[in-house]
């Protein structure tokens, strides 16, 4: 059987998925989404891993998120250093995740199958799903502004639309344009994963050389890179020390993909070899983060120079231009940086995710749709309502609960498993995966005490506005650190309490 196979790059070759789905396709675990991909389904090579991560790097929210630190008490280049190394921190547990997608062609919600058990995987998967949905929110919500924009640059009746009318404090013109942003998106949900594939893969030159442009644009209108770096200290709002500021800003650089380095394994099940999805990655996660993060800090300096204001919002700053064909080539850059960061990491994780809850019941695309449904019920627009609350509240809380699920995902697979995983179990109710009642009680109670030592301060966090404490506790302190403080937590207990577990001796 294939799960003989070790040490090599893929343990499933197209006979043993035959002979697989012979065995288990009847179980109530298994469907086409959640199965295992066979040989015939490896096309992802490593440009279209790269081109993955550059679709989803190059996005409103990165382009924001070093103004943010800036505005915290960062110089440019400390924001630049801090996601740099945020990044690589993250593509550690990236990789290490992404290895068992490779080797066995298994999903996220699969894969915690053998570590939470094949009832209580769906514990992490729906806690991942729904921070998907918020993101999703976010990201449609700042997609149909851009949309709005657009509109109103081209057609001067469309802000005037419904006499100005609006709804919840916001014109119906912008919720129109984020209703049909979000069917666009539904659209091409229903197209299914290879749609995503060649979605990012023609759409990242494109987005590269967006970012160009407007760099390029924003230093020669402002006297060249040096003026715009030297102004950046402009964008500063408090005066805060670089290592009390520090600790927060890099966890929320974690916490930006904390939640990709969990499901990556929905990617690289994909991908041609174990080398694809390590350069890959390694190629198209750090540097792209961090120069697009360089070009948001940069233009944003540069509208200062410009404009005398400093205009943050990529959109905002478009419809300061007067020629139409450049308000068109700008928002259709920001339109598709949109959807391939919303397509690749807020729809096809919670679609698997979902699934899993009921795979007979729910198929990938039904939970894509489950997906784009609660986005909205989440209230995007709430979240996005200040910089301080995006970075302190909604990245590092979240990070405290992805930190926690990676340890015990990360130590089980390579730690305890050394790599191996009895595929064939992984679809099975009454397999070793099924643990007491299809629950491993072991991965519960290490996520649980894993996230308890954080919750105090994302509580006073969330209370506060733009989720700074004034005079942080100590566990405001370890707040800070959510995700490293879970995912240390995470791992250690799973250990200690899987130790001696008999399912890892029957493998």
């Amino acid at each position: 059987m294939a799960t003989d196979i070790v040490n090599t790059d893929i343990a499933v070759t197209q006979r043993d998925f035959e002979e697989l789905r012979e065995d288990v396709s009847a179980s109530p675990l298994w469907n086409k989404d959640l199965a295992p991909t066979s040989i015939k389904e490896r096309t992802w090579s490593t440009w279209n891993i790269a081109a993955l991560w550059i679709g989803m790097s190059v996005v409103i929210t990165t382009y924001t998120l070093a103004g943010g630190f800036i505005e915290a008490g960062m110089n440019w280049w400390q924001a630049m250093l801090t996601i740099l190394l945020g990044n690589c921190i993250v593509l550690i547990p990236m990789v290490l995740n992404a290895h068992a997608g490779t080797k066995y062609g298994v999903s996220f919600p699969v894969l915690c199958r053998a570590s939470f058990g094949t009832k209580g995987a769906n514990i992490p998967a729906i806690l991942r799903a729904i921070v998907a949905c918020g993101w999703f929110g976010i990201q449609t919500w700042i997609g149909g502004t851009a949309i709005d924009a657009l509109f109103s640059a081209i057609w001067g009746g469309w802000a005037n639309l419904f006499g100005g009318a609006t709804v919840l404090d916001i014109a119906v013109h912008t919720w129109l344009a984020f209703l049909l942003f979000w069917l666009i998106q539904v659209f091409i949900i229903l197209k299914g994963i290879e749609g995503i594939k060649h979605l990012e893969s023609w759409a990242a030159p494109l987005l590269l050389l967006g970012g160009l442009v407007l760099l390029t644009w924003a230093t020669w209108k402002s006297g060249g890179l040096g003026n715009v770096l030297a102004g950046s200290s402009a964008l500063q709002k408090q005066t805060q020390n670089f290592w009390t500021i520090f600790p927060g800003a890099l966890t929320a650089s974690v916490g930006y993909w904390a939640t990709l380095s969990l499901n990556i394994p929905d990617f690289t099940r994909y991908a041609k070899s174990q080398k694809s999805q390590m350069l890959g990655q390694a190629l198209g996660l750090p540097l792209t983060m961090t120069a697009f993060a360089f070009i948001g800090v940069a233009v944003t300096s540069a509208s200062l120079i410009i404009y005398g204001e400093a205009i943050a919002d990529p959109v905002k700053l478009i419809q300061k231009f007067d020629s139409v064909f450049v308000i068109l080539f700008a928002m259709i850059v920001i339109f598709i940086a949109q959807l391939t960061t919303n397509m690749a990491a807020n729809v096809v994780s919670p679609s698997n995710d979902f699934s899993n809850l009921n795979p007979k019941l729910i198929s990938y695309v039904t939970g894509g749709l489950i997906t784009a449904v609660v986005g909205i019920l989440m209230m995007p627009w709430q979240l996005m309502s200040s910089m301080g609350a995006y970075i302190f509240t909604w990245l590092i809380g979240y990070s405290g609960l992805m930190g926690a699920i990676a340890g015990i995902l990360i130590c089980d697979y390579w730690i305890l498993r050394r790599q191996k995983l009895n595929l064939a179990a992984l679809f099975k109710t009454d397999g070793i995966y099924a643990y007491s009642n299809g629950f491993n009680w072991r991965a519960i109670v290490a996520l649980v005490i894993a996230i308890l030592p954080v919750v105090p301060g994302f509580i006073r966090a969330a209370t506060t506005p733009g989720g700074q404490v004034a005079e942080p506790n100590f566990f405001d302190s370890l707040y800070t650190y959510a995700w490293f403080v879970t995912f240390a937590i995470g791992f250690v207990v799973y250990y200690i309490l899987m130790n001696s577990h008999q399912s890892l001796k029957e493998e």
